[in-house]
């Protein structure tokens, strides 16, 4: 291994992310550039994915100096970039195919049939512009209620239960104006891959539905190294009661150590069948109590950014570790529970307005105050003033998040506690509000 500085790329690098990366184990050794804007990928709905690869490419021929790892945080379009510039330039990824049969989630479902049969919800795709479609569907097995996605989505946009027909032509009308969004440069990905012939005839533009699964909500978070799968963290996801928003995601799991070691065998199970390799993942499960099932509902081929502050307070490295490590070519350097917090989370403070215009922000004054007084607490707000909620990149189809907020405690009962303290003094008001 070289002893010299080696350069590691990070598409979209921000300061945020910067920070965090300079605190990493190694990370003296190690030069982080950006390349891409984190503008061009972060907020905003249009991704030219062609333009991208030229300009990363371009950007990394004209580097003077070697090019030793190319990495990202962001799901689309940054996680289908990578394998095709990390191809171009020899360093470590994992394929463009395997990384396909995560993200393509049609793909995905058949993949993981063939391993877990028992642990995925019926599912069908279907073309969202066929007038046929939800006649289709039940040809295929599926009754109300279903919910349905995009083929390849990003958060939880354009996600939907349907419960009535009502339901499903709401549903494709959204769809059918704005799929198109990701569909095209998803597509542009697709044109890289070599792909089955079932697979290659169920493009961007393509929707999934599947059976309802529910039930506590978690992920595995994972590598792959050298064909070696390890899960080293499990995160919950807790919704707001009655709605499909997330409240908050809480590290670590409170499931029982059964279910967890069972999640984790899954997930060396269809990890290692899918030939995912050299890189980092998460999984996110469903354990239905009542049934005693546990459910797989989708791969993402990154870490979870909104995890990495919960890594650190709890066991004392950001799971950005895993990434860097991977990408040169190392066996990740994660710590264990040597953080300051026993338990921590990401909270997302919501409203559920149809639309609102922002008239008020907590000032940087009252933030500041408000992360002195809860140490460790990390507020990001995501609004400004005047700001009309609707235009908010990347929300589910059911609340705004105005603030994330990052906290640790030595309970998780000590930690909400401490949540709503907070949250009665970060204060937002708004006009024009339809609810």
């Amino acid at each position: 291994m070289s002893t010299g500085v080696r350069n590691v790329f990070v598409v979209g690098l921000n300061d945020f992310n910067r920070e965090r990366l300079e605190t990493l184990r190694g990370a003296g050794a190690y030069r982080f550039h950006g390349i891409i804007a984190p503008e061009a990928v972060y907020d905003t709905e249009v991704f030219d994915i062609a333009a991208m690869l030229e300009e990363a490419t371009r950007a990394l021929e004209a580097f003077d100096g070697g090019v030793d790892a190319i990495v990202g945080y962001m799901d689309f379009p940054v996680s289908t970039m990578l394998p095709i510039l990390c191809e171009r330039f020899g360093t470590r990824s994992t394929s463009l195919e395997s990384l396909l049969k995560c993200e393509h989630k049609y793909w995905s479902r058949k993949v993981q049939k063939e391993v877990i049969p028992d642990h995925i919800p019926a599912f069908t795709a279907f073309d969202p512009f066929d007038d046929d479609a939800l006649t289709r569907i039940g040809e295929a097995g599926l009754y109300f209620p279903f919910f349905v996605k995009p083929i390849k989505s990003s958060g939880s946009r354009l996600g939907f239960r349907i419960d009535t027909p009502e339901d499903f032509y709401h549903a494709i009308e959204r769809l059918r104006e704005d799929i198109g969004l990701i569909a095209d440069p998803f597509n542009t990905v697709l044109e890289h891959a070599r792909l089955p012939d079932e697979i290659a005839a169920v493009d961007g533009h393509f929707c999934m539905a599947e059976e309802i699964i529910g039930g506590w909500q978690c992920t595995v978070e994972g590598y792959v190294f050298e064909g070696d799968v390890v899960s080293y963290g499990i995160v919950d996801s807790l919704r707001y009661p009655q709605v499909l928003s997330f409240f908050h995601y809480r590290y670590p799991s409170g499931l029982p150590d059964t279910i967890q070691d069972k999640m984790r065998e899954l997930t060396d199970r269809v990890m290692r069948h899918i030939g995912f390799d050299d890189s980092a993942f998460n999984i996110e499960y469903f354990w239905d109590e009542v049934q005693d099932r546990i459910w797989l509902l989708e791969i993402n081929t990154r870490i979870s950014q909104s995890h990495c502050d919960l890594f650190e307070k709890v066991d004392g490295v950001s799971n950005q570790q895993v990434t860097i490590d991977l990408a040169l070519g190392q066996r990740p350097d994660m710590p264990h529970r040597q953080g300051d917090y026993a338990v921590a989370a990401k909270f997302f403070h919501r409203v559920f307005f149809v639309d609102a215009v922002v008239t008020r922000v907590p000032s940087d004054e009252e933030v500041a105050a408000l992360e002195a007084d809860f140490p460790g607490t990390v507020i990001a707000l995501q609004v400004t003033p005047g700001q009309r909620l609707s235009t908010l990149p990347e929300q589910d189809s059911y609340s705004y998040a105005l603030a994330y907020i990052w906290m640790g405690a030595e309970s998780p009962e000590r930690l909400l506690e401490n949540y709503d303290r907070l949250i009665a003094r970060l204060v937002f008001e708004f006009d024009e509000i339809e609810g």
